[in-house]
């Protein structure tokens, strides 16, 4: 439970940290509860956004590959810490959200 909190409380700083201008994905990951467990330069529980952008740049195939790990979850890419499937994220809303993760720097 503490640690739970911990998080919570650190994703809410981070949250704070990040500049917060009239853009859809950064709107969208806000409404979806992505920032309780990533942030765009500070690993939380997940990673970074910069450094999901980073690792995936130049692929062709990244934007559906990670649209499939936002809808149906995955593991094993960045630790243990599975990510878990996002039912309340639509597949449109799933684009949108890789779109502007993959535009982190």
């Amino acid at each position: 439970m503490k640690r739970e909190f911990l998080v919570v409380l650190a994703a809410g700083v981070m949250v704070s940290q990040v500049a917060f201008a009239d853009d859809p994905g950064l709107e969208l990951a806000k409404a979806r509860n992505c920032l309780a467990c990533h942030s765009v330069n500070t690993k939380i529980v997940g990673p970074a956004y910069k450094d999901v952008a980073a690792k995936y740049a130049g692929q062709k195939d990244a934007e559906d590959k990670l649209v499939a790990k936002v809808l149906k979850g995955g593991s094993g890419v960045w630790g243990a810490v599975p990510m878990p499937a996002n039912a309340q994220v639509s597949p449109a809303e799933a684009h949108t959200l890789v779109k502007w993760v993959l535009s982190q720097k």
